[in-house]
C-alpha cells in the first residue's frame, strides 16, 4: 500500500493528515496476518523471547492488541472495514473461547485462550477484547451466534473480580464491566465493579493531574495510557457526564505537563517502565480532544500525536519501530531487550494501538482539519515544575530537547534499581545505560570501584526552576551501606536548569572524611552518519565546587538510542562534617554549541547556599540543609566562589 501523499499546507510540522494515521493502522493489521493460528484465535509473533507468563499467553497477547487497533481503526470509520478484520478477530473470538485451558501451556493446533484464574496477564488482554467489543458492538457483537457471545462472557467474567496487582490493574475489570454494561448483561456486578475500581484508584490521585501507579512513587506514561485513559474514555462511552466532570479535569491538568513531555522530532520522554508501547504516550491528547478535557487546540493535539507516531513509524526498517516485516519490536527504535520487562512478549508493543484513538474523532473534526500548531518545545525555552512527581522539565527551543529531571519518581522500590526510574534526568534524544557505568548519577565510590545505586527518593520540593530530593545509598550488589561504615549515610540533592545549562549540587551527611564521590552527566550515543550532522549530541559536565579536576569522559554500552556512547564523570571527596558538590551539566543538539561557562555569569558558595547568576542576568539560589532544600534571602556575604570549566564531551 503506497503512502499517502504529504499535506504541508495542513501539516507543516508532520506532513501527516488523518490518511496517515488510516493507513499506519492497517499496515500494522496486516503485518501481523501471517502469523495468526489457523482460525485466528492467537497471534504468535517471531523474533522475540517469550514473556513469563508463556506462549499460549503471548498467543491471546497479539489477538487482543491488534484487535484493539482493529476495533479503533473500524469504529473510526463507522463499520467500515475494507481489509475484512472484523471477520478475522470474530472467528477468532469463537475459537480462542471454544476450550479454555488450565494453564498457559500450548496444546497442539487449538487457538484456545488461557483461564484468568491461572495466568493473571490474560486479566490484562480481557480489558482490550472488552473495549474491542464496546467499540464495534453495532457491527461485530450483535452479529454474534448467542452461544459464542455466551462464552465470551463465560471468558469475561473473572476480570469483574478484585484485581491481582495493585495498581493500574484495577481498570481492567473496570473496562471489561463497562462492556457488559452496554451490553446489558451482569449489570449489578458489573456497576460494583466500576465502583470498586474507581474508589480504589482515588486513593492514588495526587492532584495537579498525576495518579501514582499503586501505593509506590510511581510517576510515568502509565498516568497517560492507563489511569486516565480507562476511567475517562469509559465515561465517555456511556455519556455518563458525572465520571467525565469528575475525570476529566484531571485529564485536562495532566495535558498541560505531557505536552511538554515531546521533544521536537516528535520522541516521548522515554522514562518508566513499558517504554515498548511507544506512541500510545499520544492517547491522553487524544482523549481530551475526544472528550473535551484538554488545554490544547485541535491544530497542537495532531502535531503531537502525529509527531510521535511518525517518529517510530517513518524510519528505515530496522532503525524504527517495526522490522522489515511490518511488525513492532520489543524495543525503542529497534529491538532492544534491556528495555523490555519480563511481563512482556513479542506482541506486547502493540498495546501502542491504544495512541490511535484518535480515529474516533470524525474527519471533519477540527483535530483534523486545524493547520498543525507547534508544541511547547519549539516556542520558547522552559523550565516548568512538576508537582506530584517532584520533577522538573526542562526544554530548548533551539535544539527541541526535552529534559527531565528526576527527585520524586522511583517506580517500585526493590533490591535490583531500575535504570528507567532511578536516573536523576532523562531526555527525548537519551536514554538510561542499563549496566556498567551509571549516568546522571551520584554516588559514593566503593572499596571495589563500584558506584552505589541512588535509594529510593524522598521528594524535598520544587519551584519554578529547581527541584530536589534526598536519598540513602544502596550498594549496587544488595550488600549493607554499614559494611563500610556508611550506616546513616544521606544525600541530599537539588537541580536548577535555566536554558540548557544545568547546576547539579549534593550535600553528603554522615560519611567518613575521604569517602570518595562520583557525579556522572549524559550518556550520549555515538551518532550514525546516516543520520546527518543535526542529529550530533553535545553534553557537558564541568566542576563547580568539591570536585578534584576537570572531567573525563568514559567509554559505557548501550542505550536505547545506540550501541556505543560515552559519559563524562567527576571525581570527589568528602572532608570532615558535610560535604557539598557542585557542578554545571548541559545537554545541546546545537551545531556549535557555546561553552557551558559561557552560559552562566558567577556560581558563588555560601556555606550550602548555591547562587548562581546565568548569562542572561538572571538569578536563581538553593540552599541544601540535612534533611531541606530551600530559597534563602536574596543576597549575603561570598564565603566561597569557584567554577572551573574544562573541555566538552561529545
Amino acid at each position: 500500500m503506497p503512502t499517502p501523499p504529504a499535506h504541508p499546507g495542513l501539516s507543516p510540522y508532520t506532513g501527516w493528515t488523518r490518511d496517515h494515521w488510516e493507513w499506519s493502522a492497517d499496515q500494522l493489521l496486516l503485518s501481523v496476518r501471517p502469523y495468526a493460528s489457523r482460525r485466528h484465535g492467537l497471534i504468535h509473533l517471531p523474533g522475540a523471547r517469550p514473556s513469563w507468563s508463556g506462549p499460549r499467553s503471548d498467543g491471546l497477547e497479539g489477538y487482543a492488541r491488534t484487535w484493539l487497533l482493529a476495533a479503533l481503526r473500524i469504529a473510526g470509520a463507522h463499520g467500515d472495514d475494507p481489509h475484512g478484520h472484523l471477520g478475522r478477530y470474530a472467528e477468532g473470538l469463537a475459537s480462542g473461547t471454544e476450550h479454555p485451558l488450565p494453564t498457559g501451556q500450548l496444546d497442539g493446533d487449538r487457538d484456545s485462550w488461557p483461564r484468568m484464574a491461572e495466568v493473571r496477564q490474560a486479566v490484562v488482554e480481557s480489558a482490550s477484547v472488552a473495549l474491542g467489543l464496546r467499540l464495534t458492538r453495532p457491527w461485530l457483537w450483535d452479529g454474534l451466534d448467542d452461544g459464542v457471545r455466551q462464552r465470551v462472557v463465560d471468558w469475561l467474567l473473572p476480570a469483574l473480580g478484585p484485581s491481582p496487582v495493585d495498581n493500574n490493574w484495577w481498570f481492567f475489570g473496570l473496562t471489561v464491566a463497562g462492556f457488559l454494561q452496554d451490553a446489558g448483561i451482569e449489570t449489578d456486578r458489573a456497576s460494583a465493579t466500576i465502583e470498586r475500581a474507581l474508589e480504589h484508584v482515588d486513593q492514588w490521585y495526587l492532584g495537579d493531574g498525576w495518579y501514582s501507579d499503586g501505593p509506590h512513587r510511581s510517576f510515568d506514561h502509565y498516568n497517560g495510557w492507563a489511569l486516565h485513559f480507562y476511567p475517562v474514555l469509559h465515561a465517555h462511552l456511556g455519556d455518563d457526564r458525572e465520571l467525565l466532570d469528575r475525570y476529566g479535569p484531571r485529564l485536562h491538568r495532566h495535558l498541560e505537563a505531557l505536552s511538554r513531555m515531546f521533544g521536537a522530532d516528535g520522541a516521548p520522554l522515554p522514562y518508566g517502565r513499558s517504554l515498548t508501547y511507544r506512541f500510545a504516550a499520544a492517547a491522553a491528547p487524544w482523549l481530551g480532544a475526544l472528550t473535551g478535557h484538554t488545554p490544547l487546540i485541535p491544530g497542537a493535539t495532531r502535531r503531537l500525536a502525529s509527531g510521535a507516531l511518525r517518529y517510530f513509524m517513518d524510519r528505515a526498517p530496522g532503525r524504527g519501530a517495526t522490522d522489515g516485516r511490518g511488525l513492532l519490536t520489543p524495543g525503542w527504535h529497534g529491538p532492544y531487550p534491556p528495555l523490555v520487562q519480563g511481563y512482556s512478549g513479542p506482541a506486547s508493543p502493540y498495546w501502542a494501538a491504544k495512541g490511535f484513538l484518535g480515529l474516533l474523532l470524525p474527519a471533519g473534526h477540527p483535530v483534523w482539519t486545524a493547520v498543525e500548531e507547534p508544541l511547547p518545545v519549539e516556542t520558547r525555552d522552559a523550565a516548568v515544575a512538576l508537582g506530584p512527581p517532584n520533577c522538573l522539565l526542562q526544554s530548548t527551543a533551539s535544539d527541541g530537547l526535552v529534559r527531565l529531571h528526576n527527585h520524586g519518581t522511583d517506580g517500585d522500590p526493590g533490591p535490583a534499581e531500575d535504570p528507567h526510574y532511578a536516573r536523576f534526568a532523562y531526555s527525548t534524544r537519551t536514554g538510561p545505560l542499563p549496566a556498567g557505568v551509571r549516568d546522571n548519577h551520584f554516588g559514593l565510590v566503593r572499596a571495589d570501584g563500584t558506584v552505589t545505586a541512588r535509594g529510593p527518593a524522598d521528594p524535598l520540593g520544587t519551584g519554578p526552576d529547581w527541584a530536589a530530593s534526598a536519598a540513602r545509598p544502596v550498594p549496587a550488589d544488595g550488600g549493607a551501606v554499614a559494611d563500610e561504615g556508611w550506616k546513616g549515610v544521606r544525600i541530599v540533592s537539588a537541580t536548577l536548569a535555566h536554558g540548557r545549562a544545568e547546576v547539579r549540587a549534593h550535600l553528603v551527611t554522615g560519611a567518613p572524611a575521604g569517602t570518595r564521590v562520583r557525579q556522572s552527566g549524559w550518556a550520549v550515543t555515538r551518532t550514525d552518519e546516516r543520520d546527518g550532522p543535526d542529529r550530533a549530541l553535545t553534553a557537558q559536565l564541568h566542576p563547580v565546587h568539591g570536585y578534584e579536576g576537570h572531567a573525563r569522559a568514559v567509554a559505557a554500552g548501550s542505550t536505547l538510542f545506540g550501541p556505543r556512547s560515552r559519559v563524562a564523570v567527576l571525581d570527589g571527596r568528602t572532608g570532615s562534617g558535610p560535604a557539598l558538590f557542585v557542578a554545571l551539566a548541559s545537554l545541546t543538539g546545537e551545531r556549535h554549541p557555546a561553552p557551558l561557562c559561557d552560559l552562566v555569569g558567577e556560581v558563588r558558595i555560601e556555606g550550602h547556599t548555591v547562587r548562581v547568576t546565568w548569562a542572561d542576568g538572571a538569578t536563581a539560589a538553593l540552599t541544601l540543609d540535612e534533611g531541606a532544600v530551600g530559597v534563602p534571602a536574596p543576597d549575603g556575604p561570598s564565603l566561597t566562589s569557584g567554577r572551573t570549566c574544562g573541555p566538552s564531551a561529545r
